[in-house]
C-alpha cells in the first residue's frame, strides 16, 4: 500500500499502481466522469499513469488552468486527425495550448488551406469526439519513432527527434492518429461537446523567418455547447472594444509603415490620455518618495555587455549604431536597468542614501518579429514607467510592500478591482538562480508577506522567478472576463553583481545593495491599449482625451461657446468647439462616437442664463447648469478622479 495526500491534507491508502482516475473514482463516480488529467507531486500526468509510489495528488478537472490545458492540448490531437482525413498528405508540426484555446502548424504541402475550410474539419472533430477513442500512451525507443516518421515522410518530427534523448521518447495515439508528445491527454475524445475553430494565420517553423511558412489554425473547445456560446459572445464583444479599432475612431494613434512597424505614432487625443496616466503616477511616486531621472535612448554596447542584457538581446535585435571612431558601437536601449545603475554608480553612496528610489518614462527598443506585432499590445518601441530601487537587504520587505501598494492605488483609480497576484519563486532544483540561497529564502518571505496583505487572491508559482530574483506579477481581469498581466515587482541580486555596486554600511564597511525593478503599467502603449479595450473608450472624465465638446445650436451661439471654451481650457480641461451648420441632432450623433464625457450644449437659454446644458454617454441631459457652478463640479470630478461621468444624471424618473 501507498499514501496519497489529497490537497486538503487528507490521506488515502491504495494499492501500488493504482491510476489517479481509480482513486477519483473511489471518491465518487461523479468525480471520475470530470476528471481531465492528474498533478502528481507537482507534475501533470494522464489520469490513467499508475503511480508508483507516495505522492501528492490534485485531481484536474476542467475548474482547474491546467485541466483546461490538457483538455486543450487533446483537442489539437483531435483537430489534427480530423485535417489528416481530408489532407492525408499534410505535415504536422507543433500543437500546443494556448491561453485561451490551442493551434496546430501544419504544412499542407502544397495544397490551398483558408478559413472557408474550417467548418468541414470543425464537424469532423465533433463526430469523431463522439466515438471517446482513448488518448494512448506509448513509450518508444528514438530509433523506432524516426523510423515511424521517416515512412510519414514528416521533416518536421524528424527534427524534434533530434534534440530528444532516448528513453524519454512518448507516442499518443487517439483514432487513425499517433503524434509524438509528451503529453499529458484527456482519458478519451467524449470530453470534447463543442468545437470553434477561430482562424487561420501564417506562421515560421519554429518562429524562424528563414524557414518554411506553415498554417497555423486556432481554435478552442469546451465540455458544454453553453460555455462555447458564452464564449463566443465574449469574442464579439471584444471585437467591439479592440483597442486597434477604437483608436483609428477615436484618433489616438497611428501606424505608418514609412516611420515602421510596431513603432506607434501618439496622435493629440492619445498623448493626451497617456500624459494623464504619466502625471498620475508621477504624482503617486512623488509622494511615495521616488526621484524622477531621463537617461540615453542609446547606449554604448559595453554597458548591455556588463548588465548581461547584449547576451539576450544583442545578436537578434536592432543592430547596432555606427559612428565615425571604429571601436565604438552603440545600441537602442531595450532596457532601462542599465543606464539607472550608472546613475546608482555615479557617486558613493552611504546606507543614510538608501533607500534610494529612480524612477523613469524610458522608451526601449525590442525587435519583435513581424507576425507576432499586434496593434499596442506588442510593438517594437515602447515606453515602460519603470523605476529601480536600490535598497539594503533589511529594506526589502519594506520597499516591496511599497511598490505594491501603488500598483494597487492605480487599480483602485482605474477601477480594476478584480486582480490576482502570482509569487514568481526560485525551482529549488535548479541551478540557473544566482545569489546567495539565504539572500533568497529572505526575499521570497518578503514576497510572500507583501502578497498576503493585500488581500486578494495569490498564488505562488515555482520556477516562475526570473533568475536574478523572485517577482510578483499582477494578472487584471477586465470588464468582459479577459485576464491581462499588468505590474510587475522584481527583487534583483544580479546587477549589483555585475557592476560592483557599493555602499558604505553604518560600520563603515563596503556592502551590496539589492535592486528592485517595479514598473505598475509595465508599459504605456500595452496598458493604453488594454485600458481602451477595458472602458470600450468610454473612459472616466480625468481620462477622456477631449473632456468636453460644446456644440452649439446656430451660428449666432459661436461668441459665448468660445467664451465657455476658453474659460475651461483655462483651468486645464481639453475641449472641442462644433459650431458649424450641421442640425443639433446630427452634430450630437456625430459627436456620441467620438466619447467625451460631456456635450455642452449652447443655445439661447444658456446664454441669457449664463448656464450650459449638459448631455451625458447614456442620453441623459440636464438643463440650466450655472457656468461657474459647472467648471466647480467638473474640476472637482477630475480631481477625485470619479470612475464615471456622473454630472449629467437625469433624476426626474
Amino acid at each position: 500500500m501507498i499514501d496519497i495526500t489529497l490537497p486538503d491534507g487528507t490521506i488515502k491508502q491504495v494499492e501500488k499502481d493504482t491510476t489517479a482516475m481509480g482513486i477519483a473514482r473511489s471518491i465518487s463516480e461523479g468525480l471520475a466522469r470530470n476528471v481531465l488529467a492528474a498533478e502528481v507531486n507537482g507534475v501533470i500526468v494522464d489520469a490513467s499513469l499508475p503511480i508508483v509510489s507516495a505522492a501528492s495528488l490534485k485531481l484536474l478537472t476542467w475548474r482547474d488552468d491546467d485541466g483546461k490545458s490538457t483538455m486543450w492540448h487533446s483537442s489539437a490531437h483531435l483537430m489534427a486527425e480530423a485535417i489528416q482525413f481530408y489532407y492525408p498528405e499534410a505535415k504536422f508540426a507543433i500543437g500546443p495550448p494556448i491561453s485561451k484555446g490551442f493551434y496546430y502548424d501544419i504544412d499542407f504541402m502544397g495544397t490551398s488551406f483558408s478559413e472557408n475550410d474550417l467548418q468541414k474539419i470543425e464537424s469532423k472533430m465533433k463526430e469523431l469526439a463522439k466515438a471517446k477513442n482513448q488518448y494512448l500512451r506509448e513509450e518508444i525507443s528514438k530509433d523506432d519513432a524516426i523510423a515511424y516518421f521517416k515512412t510519414k515522410s514528416d521533416p518536421y518530427k524528424l527534427e524534434l527527434l533530434e534534440g530528444l534523448e532516448d528513453g524519454g521518447i512518448t507516442f499518443y495515439t487517439q483514432g487513425e492518429f499517433t503524434d509524438l508528445c509528451r503529453g499529458p491527454h484527456i482519458p478519451h475524445t467524449g470530453f470534447i461537446k463543442a468545437v470553434k475553430l477561430t482562424a487561420v494565420a501564417g506562421a515560421y517553423w519554429r518562429g524562424d523567418e528563414k524557414n518554411k511558412q506553415l498554417t497555423r489554425i486556432y481554435g478552442i473547445t469546451f465540455p458544454k455547447q453553453a460555455e462555447l456560446t458564452e464564449h463566443m459572445e465574449m469574442l464579439e464583444e471584444a471585437k467591439k472594444r479592440d483597442h486597434r479599432k477604437l483608436g483609428k475612431e477615436l484618433g489616438l494613434f497611428t501606424f505608418s509603415q514609412k516611420v515602421g512597424q510596431g513603432l506607434p505614432l501618439w496622435l493629440p487625443n492619445g498623448t493626451a490620455l497617456r500624459e494623464r496616466l504619466e502625471n498620475f503616477l508621477k504624482r503617486a511616486q512623488k509622494k511615495a518618495g521616488y526621484e524622477q531621472v531621463i537617461t540615453p535612448h542609446i547606449g554604448n554596447k559595453e554597458l548591455y555587455v556588463c548588465s548581461g542584457h547584449y547576451d539576450k538581446y544583442g545578436e537578434d535585435s536592432f543592430q547596432p549604431i555606427k559612428t565615425p571612431d571604429p571601436n565604438e558601437e552603440f545600441y537602442l536601449k531595450p532596457m532601462n536597468c542599465p543606464h539607472h545603475v550608472k546613475i546608482y554608480a555615479s557617486q558613493m553612496r552611504s546606507y543614510r542614501d538608501l533607500p534610494l528610489r529612480l524612477a523613469e518614462f524610458g522608451t526601449v527598443y525590442r525587435w519583435e518579429q513581424s507576425g507576432e506585432i499586434s496593434g499596442m499590445t506588442r510593438v517594437r518601441g515602447f515606453t515602460q514607467d519603470d523605476a529601480h530601487l536600490f535598497v539594503t537587504e533589511d529594506q526589502i520587505a519594506e520597499e516591496v510592500l511599497g511598490c505594491i501598494e501603488l500598483v494597487q492605488i492605480i487599480f483602485d483609480k482605474l477601477g480594476m478591482k478584480d486582480y490576482r497576484v502570482r509569487v514568481g519563486l526560485r525551482d529549488l532544483d535548479s541551478d540557473k538562480y544566482v545569489g546567495d540561497p539565504a539572500r533568497w529564502d529572505k526575499a521570497e518571505d518578503a514576497c510572500r508577506a507583501a502578497a498576503e496583505s493585500l488581500g486578494v487572491q495569490w498564488s505562488e508559482e515555482q520556477g516562475e522567478a526570473a533568475f536574478y530574483g523572485p517577482k510578483i506579477d499582477f494578472v487584471v481581469k477586465d470588464v468582459i472576463g479577459r485576464e491581462w498581466q499588468l505590474g510587475t515587482v522584481q527583487v534583483d541580486y544580479n546587477l549589483p553583481e555585475r557592476f560592483g555596486l557599493e555602499y558604505k554600511g553604518s560600520d563603515g564597511e563596503l556592502h551590496r545593495p539589492v535592486m528592485i525593478h517595479r514598473a505598475p503599467f509595465g508599459s504605456m502603449e500595452r496598458f493604453c491599449g488594454v485600458l481602451i479595450e477595458h472602458f470600450a473608450g468610454k473612459f472616466p472624465t480625468w481620462l477622456t482625451p477631449t473632456q468636453c465638446h460644446i456644440i452649439t445650436i446656430s451660428e449666432k451661439h459661436t461668441a459665448y461657446a468660445d467664451e465657455v471654451a476658453q474659460l475651461l481650457r483655462d483651468n486645464g480641461i481639453r475641449v472641442e468647439i462644433d459650431n458649424g451648420d450641421d442640425t443639433i441632432g446630427k452634430k450630437i450623433r456625430t459627436h456620441r462616437k467620438m466619447q467625451p464625457a460631456y456635450m455642452v450644449i449652447l443655445g439661447d437659454g444658456e446664454i441669457e442664463s449664463r448656464s450650459v446644458s449638459l448631455r451625458a454617454r447614456n442620453g441623459d441631459q440636464v438643463s440650466g447648469i450655472p457656468l461657474d457652478t459647472f467648471l466647480t463640479d467638473l474640476k472637482r470630478e477630475i480631481k477625485e478622479k470619479v470612475s464615471q461621468p456622473a454630472l449629467a444624471v437625469n433624476t426626474e424618473d
